[in-house]
């Protein structure tokens, strides 16, 4: 009897014990997540569905200038080694992209880009408010690629800032640039190649300069972007994806 009475007690005492324990975890999880978001304005989410890493690309890509204090951006060196993290992590099973930038350098916006295209993990981008001018690859670079209704996109040439020598040599770089940034489109998308340099190259709709705005169902329309949606549709695709990615691990294991 006495026996038994131990039994019990060293069962409830070690219940306790584990629920202290996952307590203490959620705690620590859930500080990781604060600080997280407050350093580099991404989180990871664990649910019954799969683990996903939210990733926010927004304001201006700074690239190799550092940017002015007062301007919101979004700094490559903080990027990339998250992208690497994510994509040799054993938890993280997908990554989604939260996009409103107005452009930006664009070496740093291809390279970010280029490292999300080769990721082999689901990836799904979602554009708010803008994805404007190197925010066009960013958004093309994931599997697939989502835009509010009321977002916007500015398809446009390539532009420098600084000095700029009158010489050949520097239009056909201008122009060697271009064909960067038009090559990645249309390789990570469905939109035409001319088509999209027809819409790069527009005269007349940009009050002081040459291109393109176009909107969300207007982006679908052309190829450029998968589908027109929201924040539940983004996480929809993952988690099927997600799903399937661990259906053909089974398989495998079977």
């Amino acid at each position: 009897m006495d026996d038994n009475k131990i039994e019990i007690q060293t069962d409830v005492h070690e219940k306790q014990k584990d629920s202290e324990a996952d307590a203490e975890k959620e705690q620590v999880i859930g500080e990781y997540q604060r600080a997280q978001i407050k350093d580099m304005a991404s989180t990871t989410t664990k649910s019954d569905k799969g683990v996903i890493h939210c990733l926010t690309i927004i304001g201006q890509i700074e690239g190799h200038q550092v940017l002015p204090q007062e301007t919101k951006s979004t700094k490559y060196e903080h990027v990339m080694p998250q992208l690497a993290a994510i994509e040799e992590s054993d938890e993280i099973e997908g990554l989604l992209i939260l996009l409103n930038t107005v452009g930006g350098d664009i070496e740093a916006g291809l390279g970010i880009a280029e490292l999300i295209a080769s990721m082999t993990k689901p990836t799904v981008s979602l554009v708010l408010g803008g994805g404007h001018s190197i925010g066009v690859p960013l958004a093309v670079a994931a599997k697939r690629s989502i835009i509010a209704p009321s977002a916007a996109m500015t398809i446009h040439p390539v532009r420098l800032t600084g000095v700029v020598i009158g010489a050949p040599q520097t239009y056909n770089y201008f122009g060697r640039i271009q064909e960067r940034i038009v090559d990645f489109v249309v390789k990570n998308s469905g939109v035409k190649r001319e088509r999209f340099i027809e819409m790069m190259l527009k005269t007349g709709e940009l009050a002081a300069d040459v291109g393109t705005v176009i909107y969300g169902e207007e982006a679908v329309k052309s190829g450029l972007i998968d589908q027109v949606g929201g924040m539940a549709d983004a996480l929809k695709w993952l988690h099927g994806e997600i799903g399937k990615d661990k259906r053909a691990d089974g398989e495998q294991e079977a």
